[in-house]
Order: structure tokens, then sequence, then C-alpha cells
């Protein structure tokens, strides 16, 4: 992510607009739909917007971003963290204009799904399940639909407008095009009115649907039956279960009827229910694409060992670190497992999960002991720290005032003292600098070969710790 400084500032000014009206209907909906899946900051800074606009209109009054951030005692990070979400998510479209060293913005509100779309959206009904669980996601969902009228039972016996109405004719019709040109709105305005939600639409950056036509044709399946809502359907599919295109053709072929078709819905099922085989049972979770800032220097190559261990820690995923660590070998799924109900329990960043796991190892004689991760995880959270350099210094800080706590308590106590059990230590915790940190990254280009030995190098000192 970029600096934040370099895309918003408390100076900056804005402005909050609607698109269309939003009414009270459209509060439950993001309070009880949309709100477990963007968090409550996410929540507070579309309410607030939506409070500023006064009623019955379109726009609020210009304030700068000081407002906010005192308003929702939230810093100007979180406010643009929250407003990234928010424009992700479809709940918000943010413009910008800048003149001379002013910038304005206009936050403009749009309203979001209704609950039949977003319980068939195929994404955001997914992530809300794995979110709530079954129990109250089906609670919702009973909550925002009710009895329907059966067909069967009743006759609709609605009249139409001419069944009703006439058009009188006489010299008043000499005003229908004055009443036309009456009606149309000035170019710079617009009516008053309640607006379509815009639905989410997944830009495809990822999925190469030449490759998968190429192995489409060795299996006979005609292109005709990838329609383009089949399509639609197969970038959405592929971003929300991690499917490449292999792994769509093998559930394509699962989906082909007998008439050479391919509906969109039982493809969504083919493929949830590959992704549950794959992953135990479990469905995706909706988590952030973006990490915190970690520090200015993260623009830049890493120029030191602490640098590079740094950028080690913040882009490198818990499990292949474990990988790393042990030297190649795979983690037991109960470790992996405990540290994913960690990282989404307590919404720690990765760089900061990454030094949470090498310090439980080395405070657990190199056992992942689960109760001990929850712990400490729990506790790094209320500090709300956001960066590995933040995990590491206070991981620091709490070793060095435990330690002054115990020898005070020794010097205190009476009688004959109890052996003092050293613990092992990784090298960031003993060294302010840390030269060997950089054996955990390798080099661009380096071969599996010198990655092996500086990994093995590492894996030594840690056990001399």
């Amino acid at each position: 992510m970029k600096q934040i400084w370099n895309e918003i500032q408390p100076v900056d000014r804005y402005r909050a607009s609607s698109n269309g009206l939003l009414q009270d209907y459209d509060q439950k909906v993001i309070s009880l739909l949309y709100q477990p899946l963007i968090g409550p900051q996410c929540y507070s800074l579309y309410m607030t917007l939506w409070n500023e606009v006064e009623v019955g209109r379109l726009w609020s009054e210009d304030w700068n971003h000081y407002h906010l951030m005192s308003f929702l005692s939230m810093n100007l990070s979180e406010i643009y963290e929250a407003r990234l979400k928010l424009e992700g998510i479809g709940l918000l479209k943010t413009y910008m204009k800048q003149t001379d060293d002013i910038r304005m913005f206009i936050y403009e509100l749009q309203p979001p799904l209704s609950p039949e779309q977003f319980f068939n959206d195929g994404l955001l009904n997914v992530f809300l399940y794995r979110q709530l669980g079954r129990t109250h996601f089906l609670r919702l969902k009973n909550f925002f639909s009710d009895r329907a009228v059966e067909p069967g039972e009743y006759r609709d016996i609605t009249r139409s407008f001419q069944d009703v109405y006439a058009a009188k004719i006489g010299p008043e019709v000499l005003n229908d095009a004055e009443a036309q040109q009456l009606s149309r709105l000035e170019e710079n305005r617009r009516y008053i009115e309640k607006n379509a939600a815009p639905v989410i639409k997944i830009e495809n950056t990822h999925f190469n649907f030449d490759l998968l036509y190429a192995n489409l044709r060795d299996d006979l399946i005609p292109l005709r039956a990838i329609t383009p809502e089949v399509r639609e359907a197969i970038v959405k599919l592929s971003f929300l279960y991690g499917l490449n295109e292999l792994d769509m053709k093998k559930i394509l072929l699962q989906a082909l009827t007998a008439d050479l078709e391919i509906r969109v819905e039982d493809l969504r099922k083919i493929a949830r229910s590959w992704f549950q085989i794959e992953h135990h049972d479990e469905l995706p979770r909706l988590v952030d694409r973006f990490q915190p800032e970690t520090d200015a220097k993260e623009q830049k190559e890493p120029e030191n060992d602490e640098e590079k261990f740094l950028r080690y820690l913040e882009t490198t995923s818990p499990r292949q670190m474990l990988i790393d660590f042990s030297g190649g070998s795979e983690p037991a799924k109960a470790d992996l497992f405990a540290i994913e109900e960690v990282m989404f329990a307590q919404q720690l960043p990765l760089g900061v999960v990454n030094v949470l796991i090498q310090y439980v190892l080395f405070k657990t004689d190199m056992k992942l002991s689960k109760n001990y991760l929850e712990k400490v995880a729990s506790h790094w959270a209320r500090k709300k720290l956001k960066t590995a350099k933040e995990a590491m210094a206070f991981a620091k800080k709490e070793d060095r005032q435990y330690k002054q706590w115990l020898n005070n308590k020794e010097k205190n106590g009476t009688g004959r003292r109890k052996p003092v059990r050293v613990e092992k230590l990784p090298d960031w915790f003993k060294k302010e600098d840390q030269k060997t940190a950089a054996a955990a990254v390798h080099a661009d280009g380096e071969s599996l070969e010198e990655k092996r030995k500086r990994l093995e190098k590492i894996r030594e000192q840690y056990k001399k710790g």
C-alpha cells in the first residue's frame, strides 16, 4: 500500500453524498448483513457519513478529515482503511479533485444490496455463513424473508392503467410539449430517488481463460457452454475458492448436463463441495487483501539484515515460515488450525502472527501450545500491534519486565532460592541489530540448495540460543 500521507491528510476536505435515498430498511441490511463482514469501524464510518447528509437530501456540508478523526475517535490510517473496505464491498464511491495544494473528496454512499440479492450473491452470502455459522445465518435469512402469496390460492385480478384511466382529447394536448420540456433536469442536477445497489464485480486479473479453453477442447466440452453468465461465475468462483484452470476444468466437467449445457447454480454447488472436501468441510473467509503500513522503508528494497528479516515476516505465510523454520517439514494440521483460529479470532496482521508463532515456540520448548498461543494473541490484540517490528519490540519489553519482576521477587523472598529455568530465545530477542536474521530470507535468484543452507544455519543458531 502506498504511504497514507500520499493518499489523504487531515486537512483534506470532503463532502458526503448519497446515490439516491437511503432508508431505514437499508440500515437494517447494513447492520445485520454487512457489518459482520466489514467490522465496526467501517460500519461507523458509513453511518456517520449517512447522518451528515441532510434528511431528504443528497449532500452534506463541507468538512475536513480532522472532523472525522475526532468524531469517530479513529486515526487517519484507520479511516483510510475503513474507506477502502467500504469501496471494495460496494458501499462507497470516492471522487477526488485537486486544486493547487488543496484536495477535495466526495464520498458517495451506495445503497446496500437487497436481502434477496445478498443471499444469492455467491460471494457475500458464503462469507457471511463462514463468519456467523449455520444457526445465526438461518436466523438472518428468516428475518429478511416472509411468507409469499401462493399462486394456486389466489388469482390476480388487478386492473391495468388503461382499464381505469382514459386520455381526454382536447386543447390541453397543446401543453404536452411544455410539460415534457419542463420535466427535464438541468445537466448538473438529479432527482432524489431510491437507486439500485451496484453489484460487486470481480475483475479478472487472476484466471487464464485461454488455458481453460485449451484444456476443455481436449475433453470435447463445447465452448458455447461457457456463456457470459457462466464465464462471470467462473471468475467469481475462482476468486472465492482459489481455483486454478485445471481445478475449474474438473468442476465444469461435473456440471455439464446431458444437453452439453452448464447451469450456474450447479457450478456453484459443485465448486463449494470441492472446496469443502479439500479444506475439511470449511468455507472461505473474507480477509483484507492489504496489510497495514510497516515502515517507510518497506517501499524500497531492504538495506540490512534486520530489514530483510522484517520483510520476510511481513510477506511470508505462517505455514511457509514453519516449513522454513523446520527445514522443509510440513507443519502439523493441529498447529495450522490453531494459527488460523488465532488469526481470525483476534484479527492480527500477518507480520504480528509470524512473530507471535516464533515467540510461543521458544517460550514452550518448540511446542506450539494452543492455549498459550491464544492467551498471548489476545494480549497482543488488545495492544493493537500492527507490524512485525512493533510485535518484536513489545515481546522484548514484556520479557524484560517479567525477568525484572522475577529478580525482585527472589531478592525480597526468604529461604532457599529456586533454580530458574533458562529459556531459549530467538536471535532477534537477544540483539537489536540481527545479522543472522537475513538467513530466513533468500535473495532473488538464490538456489534451493543455498536457501536450505541458510535455513539450516539459522536453525542451528536458534538451537544454541
